[in-house]
């Protein structure tokens, strides 16, 4: 995207020159709902594409390039995302945040920004990134769950038939049963270094830390996780299908919506708790109102 503002920003403060970069951290936050994704797209409105924009529109002295820690698809949210671009001009690191956020869509959200050495990268310096995944597990709909849950109500999920099945992916492992087609990596192996699953009611949490994800490996797992829960799958089969690599008997992969990169990691601490961790709200509903229990396998 071009920059739509050329205008020299006057600050009385002396600013870093144009040949001596400052590279800045920021915690992002978005609705993955209104856009086709973090990577620009030829067409549709991309999380990358606007944050360049808002980035042009205040320091128009180099061209924007920004990097994510993780490219997250269509429809799927981050709670803290951390990105990086280098700036020129004469805007300070604290002032990042609140300049950008006044140009940002309330669909996106800079928590904090801090200046980090230029041979650091919000990629490839990443230790793990870690995502949620939200079921509804109520029998009847709720609109306002909708936008931040997969809703399932044919059975009441059995969360320990998938805490199990989870579990079990801990470790390296090849892992192209859940890599979709059209991905650029020259392999399908990763450490999967954490998982959780939390229910709460008729709302369930499960999460995943890893070194790194497979194109659509998130969602291609919770597909098959919630045929595991709802007892069309065993935590056999599950495994079955991942450890010998039947990419052909993975089929349905689950929503976006219910999809939310929490935060990235890195060896040292890069921003303060409140702009960065766990900064997603989880939901409580006040009764329980399950749908029938699975059958027995």
């Amino acid at each position: 995207m071009t920059p739509s503002d050329h205008s020299t920003i006057h600050d009385p403060r002396p600013g870093p020159e144009a040949d001596s970069p400052q590279r800045i951290a920021i915690s992002l936050q978005y609705a993955g709902s209104f856009f086709c994704g973090w990577q620009r797209q030829r067409q549709g409105t991309s999380v990358q594409g606007v944050l360049e924009q808002a980035i042009a529109d205040l320091d128009p002295h180099r061209p924007v390039h920004a990097v994510a820690a993780g490219r997250t698809d269509a429809g799927v949210h981050a709670a803290g995302q951390v990105v990086h671009f280098d700036s020129s001009g004469p805007i300070p690191a604290s002032r990042w945040a609140p300049a950008l956020n006044g140009r940002l869509p309330a669909s996106i959200r800079v928590r904090e920004a801090v200046e980090r050495p230029l041979s650091w990268h919000a990629c490839y310096s990443a230790t793990y990134r870690r995502y949620r995944y939200t079921l509804y597990n109520g029998r009847r709909p709720n609109l306002f769950l909708a936008p931040w849950t997969w809703h399932r109500y044919q059975a009441r999920l059995d969360e320990q038939a998938m805490a199990a099945a989870l579990e079990g992916m801990l470790g390296s492992h090849d892992f192209a049963a859940f890599q979709r087609a059209g991905s650029r990596r020259a392999h399908s192996r990763t450490t999967i270094q954490d998982v959780s699953v939390q229910r709460r009611g008729d709302l369930i949490d499960l999460e995943v830390q890893a070194s790194g994800f497979l194109y659509g490996m998130v969602r291609l797992m919770m597909g098959q996780l919630v045929a595991v829960g709802e007892h069309r799958l065993t935590p056999d089969q599950f495994e079955r299908r991942w450890r010998e690599r039947r990419r052909d008997e993975v089929k349905d992969g689950a929503p976006p919506q219910g999809l939310c990169l929490l935060r990235a990691g890195y060896e040292d601490s890069i921003f303060s708790e409140g702009g960065w961790y766990d900064c997603q709200p989880t939901f409580c509903l006040a009764s329980e109102d399950p749908p029938p229990d699975p059958p027995s396998w």
